[in-house]
């Protein structure tokens, strides 16, 4: 069974939001960072992997449009250059109903790695240490 499709979308730009609208009543809003580094893209999710490549420094990015995919989906358009990813009703809803847990992850990944939401650097502390022969 297919997810239920938003009856309305709002982009809430101000706050960096995209309010979606259920015919059950439910609303949800997603972060336009959250959208971002969830993206349905193969820069995140590459080919086929489980979990989505990391994605730092996006605290700030915003949504500059939305374009209908046909009947199935939605194209956002980040003011970052990313617009690769079609979000389908199945994917936003999913996105939508997982969100404390897929963001709990997401900042816990940032965290082992000494990531920032504010900067996409890897810093060089939390790459493994190499051990070098003694320089003369």
């Amino acid at each position: 069974m297919s997810a239920p499709r938003p009856t309305d979308l709002k982009l809430r730009r101000g706050s960096r939001l995209l309010e979606l609208h259920y015919a059950d009543g439910s609303v949800h809003e997603l972060p336009f960072e959250y959208l971002r580094v969830f993206s349905p893209s193969a820069e995140v999710w590459g080919h086929g992997q489980a979990e989505p490549n990391l994605i730092g420094g996006k605290r700030n990015v915003g949504v500059t449009g939305a374009d209908p995919i046909g009947q199935y989906a939605i194209r956002l358009r980040f003011d970052d250059g990313h617009d690769t990813g079609l979000y389908s009703w199945d994917v936003l809803h999913d996105l939508a109903t997982n969100r404390e847990t897929y963001w709990a992850t997401y900042i816990e990944r940032l965290q082992a790695l000494n990531m920032s939401r504010d900067s996409d650097i890897v810093k060089l502390a939390a790459l493994p240490k190499k051990h070098y022969p003694a320089q003369p």
